[in-house]
């Protein structure tokens, strides 16, 4: 079938290159006319593996980089809408991206004589498709729900890093619908797929995907508490962590302790979600704390370095690892930001290295030192900050370094003067 696609992010591009590899003609709309340039190139505008290989197999055969919604859309009989939802400076959730697609999107539909099912697969607050996003569409299009299109919700389950092996091998897939919606497309859309389909309410869809990423960012954080607990206690938390994992009630998954976590969904889902109870006069004490240990574990890396050195102000700091992940280019909430926040602070010379995310991270900072090779980084500083789990810091060479170590990254300590963050 064909299909247009709004929004050219990691969400985007990966749901529009999946289905222009599974054959379906696949029409990606965005109107930054840099990103669409780049992909007709045959480029990406960030990292995501996998991706780059998929585009100049696809490119002006099943995929089309378009700047022009009103083509795409009398050709496509489904529309996915996945532009960012970021944060407000309040917390509560941004809907402008939506909005503005949504009122392209019902403008455009006016000329469109087909049947159109348009998709949410950007993350919305529940009860944010029936009560905003349909009325809008209506109102544009001069169209009605049912009658001339119909609205899913189908949110998105990636990680980045992981997202093109996510889109073809989901472990669920959730349609959020209205009672007696029509699903002879969607049911032809996910015919090859192997997983269980849970058909929901749209509010229902939309609420599981926040629970989804409140529940994952729980477990972070909880192993994260017990890993400050336990590095009080003389123990390591990874040890702990494995005898947890093998009670199927836990499961060994999202236990890794570390400086906290960060992306792009995490902490502004959560922040969205606790605005939405504090809305409706609940206070969501659980959640609240999820994002209070969160937003405090980075700086622990700060006073391990306070309580080592007793005077900190001529020492050269070497970060490594800049994206929040590894096997991603994104530096959004990165831990590794607060953690050099801090040290600007404090008049600290830093120096940076992340095999992928230099290009972003100096967007932020760009004063810092950056190195192009991290044993070059390693040698020129006093102490040593691993903060991104990147297989190549796994054997540097750290020898006569103090190493703060957030991820347990390095297995050969001899001679490495050794601090692991909750360890």
């Amino acid at each position: 079938m064909n299909i247009t696609v709004v929004g050219a992010g990691y969400v985007g591009l990966t749901t529009a290159l999946g289905y222009a590899n599974l054959k379906h003609k696949v029409f990606c709309y965005d109107n930054d006319l840099e990103k669409i340039k780049l992909l007709k190139k045959g480029k990406l505008p960030f990292f995501e593996k996998g991706l780059q290989e998929l585009l100049p197999l696809n490119l002006n055969k099943n995929f089309v980089a378009t700047d022009t919604l009103i083509d795409s859309l009398d050709k496509s009989s489904m529309i996915f809408i996945c532009v960012g939802t970021p944060s407000l400076n309040n917390g509560k959730i941004d809907l402008e991206y939506i909005f503005q697609s949504c009122k392209e999107i019902g403008m455009n539909l006016k000329s469109c004589k087909d049947y159109k099912t348009i998709v949410i697969k950007s993350t919305v607050i529940p009860k944010t498709t029936e009560e905003l996003i349909i009325p809008i569409i209506e109102k544009y299009s001069s169209k009605k729900i049912q009658i001339d299109f119909d609205v899913k919700v189908i949110p998105e389950f990636f990680q980045e890093g992981n997202a093109l092996h996510n889109f073809f091998n989901p472990d669920r897939i959730i349609i959020g619908q209205i009672n007696s919606s029509n699903n002879l497309l969607i049911d032809e859309l996910y015919s090859s797929f192997t997983c269980p389909v849970l058909k929901v309410s749209l509010a229902t869809a939309e609420m599981i995907k926040y629970s989804s990423n409140a529940f994952l960012s729980c477990k972070i954080s909880f192993i994260n508490e017990i890993g400050n607990i336990c590095k009080l206690l003389g123990l390591d938390v990874y040890e702990v962590a494995n005898g947890m994992g093998y009670d199927p009630r836990i499961g060994p998954y999202f236990l890794n302790a570390g400086p906290g976590f960060g992306g792009s969904c995490f902490t502004k889902d959560l922040q969205a979600l606790i605005k939405k109870a504090e809305s409706l006069d609940y206070t969501p004490l659980l959640l609240q704390s999820i994002l209070e240990v969160n937003n405090n574990q980075p700086l622990k890396v700060i006073n391990l370095i306070k309580k080592k050195f007793n005077k900190i102000d001529s020492l050269k700091i070497g970060v490594l690892g800049l994206s929040f992940k590894e096997g991603t280019d994104d530096v959004r909430e990165s831990p590794a930001i607060y953690i050099i926040k801090e040290l600007i602070n404090l008049n600290l010379i830093i120096h940076a290295y992340d095999p992928m995310a230099l290009p972003n991270m100096k967007k932020k900072f760009p004063n810092i030192k950056y190195f192009e090779n991290p044993q070059e980084l390693i040698n020129n500083s006093d102490v040593i900050l691993i903060v991104t789990a990147w297989p190549q810091f796994k054997n540097l060479n750290y020898i006569g370094k103090y190493v703060i170590d957030t991820r347990k990254v390095i297995d050969n300590k001899k001679g490495v003067d050794y601090e692991g963050l909750c360890w």
